[in-house]
């Protein structure tokens, strides 16, 4: 007897969802006035052209409330990074974390690395794409937030400021390391990363390896825990090199030298051909 080969079933194609229609367009809009006439104006060739501009305009205003939101200030897009520059960088990693899966998860991003090799860069541009992609976010640094939370008095005050930072769907924590820092304080960055564990993402940045933080808040007790729901299906992006701020600092300085080495040469011919011979 012959034995047949059972056949592979063919994958489905996943449906595409039907697009909206008028109405129900117009009632994401909130256009109820426009829905009790509804049966009356849906063949007007002017109803689709208006929803269209009115959703156009309702999404400007409200990546722009989101950008306002964000804080996130002046900042170089990816497009203008030197990737030659840092000694370590795991290019890829970062531009898979760029793609934002991240953000379903609830997982977060952290950067760590010495001063100077577009930590904060990269961590805006990760921010921007979110708000981008309608998500909204927010950049402070770490000692705003935990100067912040400490002049919060009583716990009243404290928890209205706690759920100012866990509202946002992505968190931006800037320079963790950078300043010294109380058990006190700490305790409120433990805070804000336990009311997000698991759920909202965090992105942050670091100039100490988490060996060190023990250092940075001195005193505390709850720095590995702390550490330990930061890092939990985290993605740790790893950078080293010279500082790239240093690079540019210099750079400015040769050109500029060499500026005023022209003008002073400049000065020096049109003071010769003044002179009496």
């Amino acid at each position: 007897m012959t034995k047949r080969t059972p056949k592979t079933p063919t994958p489905r194609k996943q449906a595409t969802p039907p697009a909206p229609s008028l109405r129900e367009r117009a009632h994401a809009l909130g256009l109820y006035g426009l829905l009790t006439q509804f049966e009356e104006v849906k063949d007007e060739p002017w109803l689709e052209p208006l929803l269209a501009l009115e959703e156009a305009e309702r999404g400007r205003r409200s990546l722009e409330r989101r950008r306002q939101n964000a804080r996130l200030g002046s900042f170089k897009p990816m497009a203008d990074f030197d990737w030659t520059w840092p000694k370590k960088i795991d290019r890829d990693l970062i531009e898979d974390v760029l793609q934002l899966r991240f953000l379903a998860e609830g997982a977060n991003v952290v950067l760590v690395g010495p001063n100077g090799v577009g930590k904060t860069m990269i961590a805006k541009n990760i921010a921007y794409e979110a708000v981008l992609r309608g998500h909204t976010a927010r950049f402070t640094t770490a000692s705003d937030l935990l100067n912040d939370l400490a002049a919060q008095e009583g716990g009243r005050s404290l928890a209205t400021r706690l759920r100012h930072y866990y509202r946002p769907g992505l968190l931006l924590i800037d320079e963790v390391g950078y300043l010294s820092a109380t058990a006190r304080h700490a305790d409120l960055l433990f805070e804000v990363i336990t009311r997000r564990y698991e759920e909202k993402s965090i992105v942050l940045t670091t100039n100490k390896p988490f060996s060190e933080w023990g250092e940075v808040f001195e005193g505390s007790a709850c720095v590995v825990t702390l550490i330990d729901r930061l890092v939990h299906r985290a993605e740790i992006i790893q950078l080293d090199g010279d500082s790239y701020r240093l690079k540019e600092a210099k750079e400015r300085a040769a050109t500029n030298a060499k500026r005023r080495a022209a003008t002073r040469k400049t000065r020096t011919r049109a003071k010769a051909k003044r002179a009496p011979r």
